[in-house]
């Protein structure tokens, strides 16, 4: 470790980080901190009994940093107390509390610290931030001119009383440890436990300075936001201003401000009860009729009223009189609300006339036992989601299971298969009265998550190229798409199926809803375990691969600034040089299926075109080794533990164009060659197979087979129809696990039994 990274014996400033069910965001958090310039700090990391990895990954943080200190809390405590616990093993001189979903501004410490040493060590020092969103937008607060106005640059709240004004946060500020114990501060417990921090250290504060500078990405997140939850927690706005008010009335030198916190006391009220996401509705006018005891309560002598619309409140708050609030408040949504009234018909006139049969059907309840299954938009009968029905056709056999399927591909359906042809009545009569719905991609937008249904977005690999919204910075891959569109889709899950830790941060920040994460494995893996030998020798003699051959199976992916297939690769001559020991199974990308330039090329081409079969698992299974570029199949193939070669001509290229979630040359499955001449030399030299590879491998799997283990169909049906734990069916350890058997296993095997089977029959 890096000397610099010890921090002193009294570090400058202490980073509190309290820390609940914040996984997809602690990292981002952790690492703006870390990697500052200014090294001199010490990072609390408080783990409120968070239900997701987050412990595990303080943990991480903590050995792999010493200036980072994992506390884990026994109970769930909230979190104004998880700050006091981190208060108390701090040692800086200096408290910096971070909410964990937002992040540091690259050198807003060395500011923080020079404008410390300027100032003369403050009690307090304010700083401004900006609101970050999804979609890359960045807003400094709308109040941020207090910072360049006129005044001392030490001062009281008395002073300067404007920066009173400012969001009553803990995050935009560091207060001096000593000041803080000396005056006993703490954080009670419930909702808007900053408010009576805020008011009665920036009153008490002799020394306050001002930094105009954004300090801290105040996070906006579409949705786990707790003070954007209907809950009756709303409710402790009330005790945290009854805390404020007895914290001013033991000193007459703090009666002076009664006024003005009395005026935003109220006008925080207001502010609580005009989100229609805060307080539930049958409780409103309970709420109202404590903001008037309050109001009456805490009311100061001589108090004016402000002017406008707010003093108007102010006065319907005064006489309790909710009635005649609620009908201003509806007064006031004036034309907005007649303009939302007009789209709420234009959009039920849109979907009457798509299909009035499901308008009708969405009526009807629905119906528990049955279930809709779909892989690419009704393209076939593959993936994850024809793994989980025929699982469930077996474990959970009461529930009905249809498949979404094109006209062309009914044909091909396993015998006994119930389906849909996406756009007939029957179609959208199953997809309105449905409990279960699985995906590997998106139903179409007009389809309506009802109440009581479940949707689980099954997921089609892991990533290795960029998804969801951090597509927004690759406009050749995003082709114009409406990542707004793609979001109110995405919010239709309630969960989404994950092989290994790592996709489950991907999907959680790619995906930003609130679906669940099933750590499951893929179904569509499952036979990569469960297939016998007699499997694998079957297969290939369908494909019509000779016995004792070297299977290679060519896999490339997709190049979203290519319109149509462009070969990387010259698979021609690459069968040429290798030989007759060799045999390449070519697999165009689903893309490309059918297309003039891929059977060109096939054709050209001593190889087997297996760009039409329908299960690329059986195609994993026949092979002896996959070549791939950047296409996930890599992923799942390394469950077979076979060996795997990675083509990566145009990685530049392909990373500037599309966006990955890490360096594929750095943590490769096996040996990378960048040209066709190192792509001959890795197999004519044996070097595909050899101990390199396996170490490769050996890491990779780890890493990405975390929960494929051959039961991952089984684990999702019994969690989602069944209502089972998933401790009742644990993933089986990676070294534990046997996969299908390879082609030169399985010919050897078959080989040993023959002279058995001989004997059995000449006795």
């Amino acid at each position: 470790m890096d000397e610099s990274d010890m921090p002193s014996i009294k570090p400058r400033i202490s980073v509190i980080v309290p820390i609940y069910q914040v996984q997809p965001f602690l990292r981002e958090c952790l690492d703006s901190v870390l990697e500052q310039s200014f090294r001199d700090i010490e990072v609390i990391a408080v783990n409120d009994c968070s239900p997701d990895r987050c412990g595990e990954i303080v943990d991480a943080y903590a050995a792999a940093d010493s200036r980072v200190r994992a506390v884990h809390l026994t109970d769930n405590v909230g979190l104004g107390r998880a700050r006091n616990a981190g208060m108390e093993v701090a040692t800086g001189d200096y408290l910096f509390f971070l909410d964990s979903d937002d992040t540091l501004t690259p050198g807003s410490l060395q500011l923080i610290a020079d404008r410390l040493a300027k100032t003369d060590d403050p009690d307090v020092l304010i700083f401004d931030y900006a609101r970050t969103y999804w979609w890359g937008g960045l807003t400094r607060n709308s109040l941020s001119a207090v910072f360049k106005g006129n005044g001392p640059e030490v001062f009281t709240a008395k002073q300067r009383p404007e920066f009173l004004k400012l969001l009553m946060v803990v995050w935009n500020k560091v207060y001096r440890r000593d000041f803080v114990e000396q005056g006993g501060f703490r954080f009670p417990p419930g909702y808007y436990e900053d408010t009576p921090w805020t008011f009665p250290v920036l009153m008490s504060a002799h020394r306050v300075a001002a930094l105009d500078e954004v300090v801290v990405h105040y996070r906006q997140r579409r949705q786990g936001n707790i003070l954007r939850t209907v809950s009756r927690k709303h409710f402790d706005i009330f005790d945290q201003y009854t805390r404020v008010f007895a914290f001013v009335d033991k000193d007459p030198a703090l009666r002076e401000w009664r006024a003005q916190l009395f005026t935003q006391m109220i006008d925080h009220f207001v502010a609580i009860l005009a989100k229609s996401n805060r307080v539930p509705e049958e409780a409103r006018a309970e709420f109202f009729s404590l903001a008037s005891a309050h109001y009456r309560r805490y009311l100061p002598e001589g108090y004016v009223r402000p002017e406008g619309k707010s003093g108007i409140r102010h006065a319907l708050i005064a006489r309790g009189a909710y009635p005649v609030y609620q009908a201003m408040k509806v007064a006031n949504k004036g034309n907005r609300e007649v303009r939302k009234k007009v789209r709420t018909v234009q959009k039920k006139v849109a979907r009457k006339r798509l299909d009035r049969g499901y308008e009708a059907a969405l009526k009807r309840p629905v119906d528990p036992n049955l279930a809709v299954y779909s892989s690419y938009w009704g393209r076939a009968y593959v993936c994850n989601p024809a793994a989980l029905h025929a699982a469930a056709s077996k474990i959970a056999p009461h529930v009905r299971g249809v498949v979404v399927v094109k006209q062309e591909e009914v044909a091909k359906l396993p015998a006994g298969v119930d389906f849909v042809i996406p756009g007939t009545p029957r179609y959208w009569e199953v997809m309105a009265r449905a409990k279960y719905f699985f995906n590997n991609v998106n139903f179409e937008d007009k389809v309506l998550k009802r109440p009581g249904t479940v949707h689980v977005q099954t997921q089609h690999g892991t990533p290795l190229k960029r998804m969801g919204i951090h597509l927004l910075p690759y406009s050749a891959a995003a082709k114009g798409m409406s990542f707004g569109k793609l979001l109110e889709r995405s919010d239709r899950w309630d969960y989404c199926i994950s092989s290994n830790r790592f996709s489950s941060g991907v999907w959680e920040q790619a995906f930003p809803c609130s679906f669940q994460n099933l750590e499951t494995g893929y179904p569509r893996n499952d036979v990569l375990y469960t297939s016998s030998g007699d499997d694998v020798r079957r297969i290939r003699e369908e494909l019509g691969i000779p016995q004792g051959k070297t299977a290679i199976l060519y896999a490339p992916t997709h190049r979203d600034y290519n319109k149509n297939f462009v070969p990387q690769l010259d698979v021609a001559r690459l069968a040429s040089d290798l030989g007759e020991d060799f045999v390449l199974l070519m697999r165009g990308h689903h893309f490309y299926e059918r297309t003039a330039e891929l059977k060109e090329l096939v054709a050209s081409a001593r190889v087997i075109d297996v760009t039409d079969h329908s299960s690329s698992e059986e195609l994993q299974l026949a092979a002896d080794v996959l070549l791939t570029d950047y296409s996930s199949i890599m992923f799942d193939y390394a469950n077979l533990d076979r060996p795997i070669v990675i083509y990566a001509d145009d990685w530049e290229v392909y990373t500037a164009s599309r966006g990955v979630y890490f360096d594929l040359l750095e943590q490769s499955p096996g040996h990378v060659a960048r040209t066709q001449g190192e792509l001959f030399d890795v197999f004519t030299s044996g070097a595909w197979n050899d101990d390199r590879s396996d170490t490769l491998r050996e890491a990779f799997r780890r890493k990405f087979c975390e929960y494929d283990d051959g039961r991952a169909a089984e684990r999702v049906i019994r969690q989602i129809m069944l209502g089972e734990s998933a401790e009742n069916l644990p993933v089986v350890p990676l070294d534990e696990r046997i996969p299908a058997p390879s082609p030169t296993v399985a010919y050897a095997d078959a080989a040993d039994r023959e002279p058995q089977q001989q004997h059995t029959t000449a006795a």
